[in-house]
């Protein structure tokens, strides 16, 4: 089984002045589910190299056993500072893939055209997309083969308004991941602020924040059982 997973490249926290990127906890829990079930992982980036790691992500309070699993892990560090440029990613190469978030692909991978028709051919070839966190916010662009938005009709979650709010961050997201999704049809549910919440409609799987990243992986792996 081989997974794609997609990290952001956007380092920039709006005009903050504060750097953001990719969570740590939504890429260790997922690799190392696929990585434990036999998986062959490839870590892609918009600009390939070393993707920015949201400082906030690796604090005490957000590390867990497996982000301390990751950073002592040498093969899977060198894999994370040489990703592969989403540009030269083939969707006929992988039997899935997965979006980790933090806020950094509301910037860039929602509106990434390489992003966009990756996703896009996924789902024509029957093969899953999973999204946690703020990544399901990717999906603001990618369209059904009838040109209607993707998630229209479609049970799906995400970063919810209240934990954005709990963060402090309302005002500065380009766009908020529960409005987004509902403005483009999407059915959006949520559990408990912070609590583990994952979504299955068809081949797409969504899961709500943080500690939804090894229920959702889970699930996708569900899919190849």
């Amino acid at each position: 089984m081989k997974v794609l997973m997609v990290l952001t490249s956007h380092d920039r926290l709006g005009d903050t002045g504060r750097k953001t990127g990719f969570w740590l906890e939504e890429l260790a829990a997922p690799y190392y589910a696929f990585k434990d079930a036999g998986a062959e992982v490839t870590l892609a980036s918009p600009a390939g190299g070393n993707p920015p790691l949201d400082p906030k992500s690796n604090e005490p309070d957000f590390q867990t056993e497996m982000t301390h699993r990751f950073e002592a892990d040498a093969d899977a560090v060198a894999q994370l500072a040489a990703t592969v440029r989403l540009d030269t990613i083939s969707q006929a190469d992988y039997d899935t893939v997965f979006y980790p978030g933090g806020h950094g692909p509301l910037w860039d991978l929602a509106e990434d055209k390489h992003s966009i028709a990756l996703i896009e051919s996924f789902l024509a070839a029957e093969k899953p997309v999973a999204l946690v966190c703020h990544a399901p916010g990717v999906l603001r662009h990618v369209k059904t083969p009838a040109g209607r938005p993707l998630v229209e009709g479609k049970k799906v979650t995400g970063f919810a308004n209240s934990e954005e709010e709990g963060v402090g961050l309302t005002n500065v997201v380009p766009f908020l991941v529960e409005d987004e999704l509902v403005a483009q049809g999407g059915i959006y549910s949520k559990g408990a602020d912070w609590g583990s919440y994952v979504v299955q409609d068809g081949l797409l799987i969504t899961g709500q924040n943080p500690g939804s990243s090894a229920a959702t992986a889970a699930l996708l792996l569900k899919q190849f059982a």
